[in-house]
């Protein structure tokens, strides 16, 4: 009978460290067998899952004996929080442990794009071509950086960008433009940080309020040529509208580590073919070596302390 239930994957280490004091079923690949975990939770008092696992309906149902849900990250979209609440299940986010590695990403992927043309013609070095004038791109330098969404990531990205020499203004409606966490950063509305910024990068959590935030309307307003990236949630960013203004020219790129539908399937990753100066990743902004490390050290002893206690 299992005492911790892990649905995805997670470090070693950490897994070893639980297995030594607790019954620790390991099985990365449990998140694609939802019945056969349904089968398994119901003795368990604690479940470790990452983004896939839907801690929701049939499975929350199943959990009979359920203490504590460790999330290996910080979206709790995938958990049914007001139900874990009623039954006084404790829910425990990895926060923290993954903010260098998202901000790292956006930078990286920052520049990436506005240097975008220089990256696509290696082939033609290969075949003997010289295509200077095609990979001329833009410098950052000079440059203005929009933040929505102020949080723990969103400074973080701040921080990394200001040897740049980029201009950093940001939008968060729960912090007053007063507030000493801005920093060097000016606050902003967000008709006007839109408007302005010649990249965009958004740090805000999936709710009705954020839902298509960036939508046609919003994409309609921003500067031409400018940049999306979008590292937050699925939904924040309407995906048709995104990639109908890169193909019409009117962005000038974007990058999107999160979708409506997670993971892209043939049918709705359709919408994306051929779509230039876009980049697509499979969730991984906030996932690296290091911060997969801290992510599991971190889950292993929150799940320890709320079955400890």
């Amino acid at each position: 009978m299992a005492d911790i239930i892990i649905t995805e994957f997670m470090d070693e280490d950490a897994v070893s460290s639980l297995a030594a004091d607790y019954d620790v079923v390991y099985d990365p690949e449990l998140v694609d067998r939802p019945n056969a975990l349904i089968e398994m939770v119901e003795p368990a008092p604690a479940l470790i899952v990452r983004n896939r696992t839907q801690v929701r309906g049939p499975l929350l149902d199943a959990a009979k004996a359920l203490k504590v849900v460790g999330r290996l990250g910080v979206g709790l979209d995938n958990i049914d929080m007001a139900a874990c609440e009623a039954r006084n299940i404790a829910v425990c986010p990895a926060t923290g442990a993954n903010n260098v590695s998202v901000a790292e990403y956006v930078a990286s992927t920052m520049l990436t794009l506005l240097r975008g043309p220089a990256y696509g013609v290696t082939q033609a070095v290969i075949d003997g071509h010289w295509p200077r004038t095609d990979a001329i791109g833009r410098e950052a330098s000079g440059r203005q950086l929009g933040i929505v969404g102020y949080g723990a990531i969103g400074r973080d990205v701040a921080r990394r960008v200001a040897p740049l020499d980029m201009k950093v203004v940001g939008f968060d409606p729960f912090l007053a433009d007063d507030d000493p966490a801005w920093g060097s950063t000016r606050p902003m509305a967000l008709d006007e940080l839109l408007a302005t910024s010649d990249v965009v990068s958004l740090h805000v959590p999936m709710t009705d309020q954020t839902r298509h935030l960036i939508n046609a309307k919003a994409i309609a307003t921003m500067k031409p040529g400018a940049i999306v990236i979008n590292a937050a949630r699925g939904g924040v960013v309407d995906e048709a509208a995104l990639t109908a203004a890169l193909r019409d020219g009117n962005l000038g790129g974007a990058a999107l580590d999160v979708f409506e539908t997670e993971p892209v399937s043939a049918e709705s990753g359709t919408h994306f073919a051929n779509v230039p100066n876009l980049i697509l990743t499979p969730h991984i902004a906030g996932l690296t070596d290091e911060a997969n490390l801290r992510t599991s050290a971190l889950t292993a002893a929150n799940v320890r302390r709320v079955l400890e206690a």
